[in-house]
């Protein structure tokens, strides 16, 4: 009784993890005809064909091709949140916002290297895309706001942390796209380096 239950409760789990393959595989196949050829030349129907799979099931995981590219709008926001929270208290703003975005590409260091420089391409060539990463900005944003407005003093809270969050989010676009198309492999250096241009008291 006690394994059939493991298994009952196993399954579903292997099922995530083969899901998330082929989510994968249909990510990686798509971003690397888009950056070949054009995001706006490519079809539904070619991926599908390059990835073995027909159109409709394409779409059981990906419901339009941005999302092949962009994925989850909210992607990383409560990650943000929650390393933006475990910054010391008596830290700089700016500093615990730009050790916070380092956190959250340095944990996506795992990732394939060239498969994420793609997606920066192909996100930063097409114009539904770079919509679609605003409102990827919008979701940060919403939960980077308060958290920002609690470490601060004095007047207009609420402006000055949507202006430090808003610069935050234009250094790390700024940095992934430099990063994306150059040839520094360190990514969280670059980030850095940008956030430090424009650091308060400069």
């Amino acid at each position: 009784m006690n394994e059939s239950r493991t298994s009952a409760v196993a399954k579903p789990g292997l099922r995530d993890i083969a899901r998330d393959a082929v989510r994968a595989r249909i990510a990686a196949v798509a971003l690397a005809r888009f950056d070949a050829d054009g995001f706006e030349q490519v079809t539904v129907e070619q991926i599908a064909a390059d990835v073995g799979i027909s159109a409709r099931s394409f779409h059981r995981y990906f419901p339009a091709k941005e999302d092949a590219v962009i994925g989850d709008p909210a992607r990383h926001r409560e990650a943000l949140a929650s390393a933006f929270r475990t910054r010391p208290a008596d830290e700089p703003v700016w500093t615990a916002l730009r050790e916070t975005f380092a956190d959250m590409v340095r944990d996506s260091g795992g990732e394939d290297a060239e498969t994420a420089r793609r997606s920066i391409r192909v996100m930063t060539s097409t114009a539904s895309l770079r919509a679609r990463n605003l409102e990827k900005h919008h979701a940060w944003a919403d939960v980077l706001v308060p958290l920002v407005s609690g470490r601060l003093h004095g007047a207009d809270v609420d402006l000055r942390a949507r202006t430090l969050v808003q610069a935050a989010l234009g250094c790390f676009d700024v940095a992934i796209a430099h990063w994306a198309t150059g040839n520094e492999p360190d990514a969280v250096r670059i980030l850095r380096r940008t956030f430090d241009v424009i650091r308060p008291g400069d």
